[in-house]
């Protein structure tokens, strides 16, 4: 394998749940040593959620090493046990993140004042430290100790009120969206930055990242729509004002599919042209210069039969093949999949090699997300399985932190290491 770009960069992650450890995951992914700091006392809540793996006769495996989610976030990293509610476990604490690079916590500013991981107290033990703080509203503020996550930060920055159908209760966007793919991605690029100023002038630095900030910037145009105009942009469901047709189409069933059967395409035309290749591909092309629809304006004006009149082209067509009939001629189309698509079914994906396969000690072979970009010469890949709670405890301590095995062993009679 290839050496990759971020080895010999070392990462303590005091982070749980969503958005940190999956920013931390990244740099394990592209090479970082990457050292969970956890506690049985107060643990990750991802180790207790669903999915977790199966025994043969069909039940649920149980224990804290088993959860699809927890393992998914945390691959090739360490797990260090540490009882951070104790004076000598907050020193221990210390003492790893001297010999790290990089500090990395999503907890609220209560936690990070109950266990004195304030950046000035950080920098004491490591100048050349880059402490990243990812709190959901921030280090300061009236809100600065709210709890949440993805399914709070949705609503609160505005997404929600966008989504969903007019007249109707907004909708969730059917994942924590913000934990995986905003708030991270800003956290890494915000490290990878400190990380370039430090190689530069030897210094480290402290990075706020209010992940309200991090995801309410996605909410830019209906915030320029209210600033201009003063008029509050909301729930429109799948139509959009730019493009008609703009929605998901029924197609026919398909009893393939685990679990619900129906299957659906999307399509989107921006401009008349496309529409004009959309209504040929579905086969109907009088419906291009029908006066109801053969311009834009008029196709928003007769959108409902617009989008009746192609459910009853779409309804007996099978999703993937009225997906290549309107991309065969350059309409954006896609099929709607679900999770039995992307792992098994869609040849693209599986083409390009983006599922990783570990095998996990508990869990048993796992798929896992691989990197979300590619670098020609210095790849990122899946290392290793996630770590077992407390399984790196001994090496960490020993080999990073310096400590001989009596201190350990008495830390361990204390419980501060677990």
């Amino acid at each position: 394998m290839p050496k990759r770009p971020l080895e010999g960069i070392r990462v303590a992650d005091f982070s749980w749940f969503g958005a940190g450890p999956i920013a931390g995951n990244t740099l394990s992914t592209f090479g970082a040593e990457v050292i969970r700091v956890e506690s049985e006392t107060k643990l990750d809540s991802l180790r207790r959620v669903h999915p977790f793996a199966m025994n043969p006769d069909g039940t649920f495996k149980g224990g804290y090493n088993v959860s699809g989610y927890f393992n998914n976030f945390n691959t090739g990293k360490l797990s260090l046990q540490l009882n951070l509610n104790t004076e000598k476990g907050q020193e221990i604490g210390y003492r790893l993140i001297e010999k790290c690079d990089i500090f990395l916590t999503n907890f609220t500013p209560r936690v990070i004042d109950k266990w004195n991981l304030n950046y000035e107290q950080l920098a004491k033990v490591n100048p050349r430290l880059i402490a990243a703080y990812a709190p959901m509203q921030g280090m300061e503020g009236p809100h600065r100790d709210y709890l949440g996550f993805g399914a709070v930060l949705t609503p609160i920055t505005g997404i929600s009120e966008m989504s969903g159908f007019p007249n109707r209760s907004p909708f969730g966007v059917g994942t924590n969206y913000p934990d995986y793919v905003i708030n991270p991605g800003h956290t890494i690029t915000a490290m990878l930055a400190a990380l370039r100023y430090r190689n530069r002038t030897g210094k480290g630095q402290c990075i706020e990242l209010p992940q309200v900030e991090s995801v309410v910037n996605t909410l830019g145009t209906a915030v320029v729509e209210y600033l201009v105009n003063g008029t509050n942009p909301t729930r429109t469901g799948n139509r959009s004002a730019n493009a008609s047709p703009h929605g998901a189409f029924r197609c026919i069933d398909d009893p393939q599919v685990v679990g619900a059967t129906d299957r659906w395409v999307v399509i989107a035309c921006r401009d008349d042209a496309e529409w004009q290749r959309a209504a040929g591909a579905l086969g109907h092309p009088e419906a291009a210069t029908d006066p109801r629809f053969s311009t834009l304006a008029a196709r928003k004006q007769n959108e409902d039969d617009l989008e009746a009149l192609i459910n009853s082209w779409t309804k007996p067509m099978r999703a993937e093949e009225a997906c290549a009939a309107l991309q065969g001629v350059g309409v954006p189309a896609g099929v709607v999949q679900n999770a039995q698509d992307l792992l098994d079914r869609d040849e693209h994906i599986r083409a390009r090699g983006y599922y990783q396969y570990v095998e996990h000690p508990e869990a048993g072979r796992e798929a896992h997300d691989g990197p979300a970009f590619v670098l020609s010469e210095t790849p990122g890949y899946v290392s290793g399985p996630a770590p077992l709670l407390g399984e790196h405890t001994m090496e960490v301590c020993e080999r990073i932190i310096g400590l001989t095995m009596d201190e350990v062993a008495d830390l361990l009679a204390e419980g501060v290491l677990l």
